[in-house]
């Protein structure tokens, strides 16, 4: 089945299985100092959680709240540096990590980023902002926010209808008038949240 074929629908699939949501995402990280001094110190997650990883005891599990009770987490060793470089990208491998923050915090991002001396760059991406920059490490952040106050439980079928307008109209993304348009479709008022202007189109970090 190609890419176009394959359905975009707010439906759940039949399937044997079906998630409640995302529990945790481990990552390979170099120390908990470098790990801690972005994520903890910079992000502000808090670190809930340590104990050795149970798999490879010389090794430390690292778990850390991004702020509505998910979970990431980290194995890191104090004798491994830091991988500086960009990340090499394969099957298999993790593009990069994305995290919401709140709309009335937003710039907030982009001014603790340059304060840190942290390469990063801003995008439109149509239906949402978003900050790229790179932790210590080398992995791609993303730190994004909503344009519009969605509620939690209706965000897929938003994005969902946005889909089909963009089929239908032909355009190449989802686009800002996409979203506007779904959100009145499914009747919701979600109102505008007041957000910097950024550049639109393709790029990264």
């Amino acid at each position: 089945m190609t890419d176009e074929a394959t359905p975009v629908t707010a439906e759940h699939h039949e399937s044997p299985v079906r998630t409640t949501g995302t529990d945790h995402v481990t990552i390979w990280g170099s120390n908990a100092e470098n790990v801690l001094s972005f994520y903890r110190d910079l992000l502000g997650m808090r670190l809930v959680l340590r104990q050795p990883n149970l798999d490879d005891p010389s090794q430390t599990h690292l778990f850390l709240d991004t702020g509505d009770g998910r979970i990431l987490t980290f194995f890191v060793n104090d004798d491994r540096p830091a991988h500086t470089g960009p990340q090499r990208t394969k099957v298999g491998a993790v593009h990069h990590v994305a995290f919401r923050v709140a709309p009335e915090r937003f710039a907030e991002v982009g001014e603790a980023l340059e304060e840190d001396g942290r390469g990063h760059n801003l995008f439109d991406r149509g239906i949402f902002l978003s900050y790229y920059t790179r932790d210590n490490d080398g992995l791609v952040v993303e730190i994004t926010t909503d344009k519009y106050d969605i509620p939690d439980d209706r965000r897929a079928d938003a994005l969902a209808e946005a889909q089909r307008l963009r089929e239908e109209d032909g355009a190449e993304y989802a686009e800002d008038r996409h979203l506007r348009e779904a959100l009145e479709e499914l009747g919701l008022d979600a109102e505008p949240h007041d957000l910097p202007d950024a550049p639109s189109g393709a790029g990264g970090i």
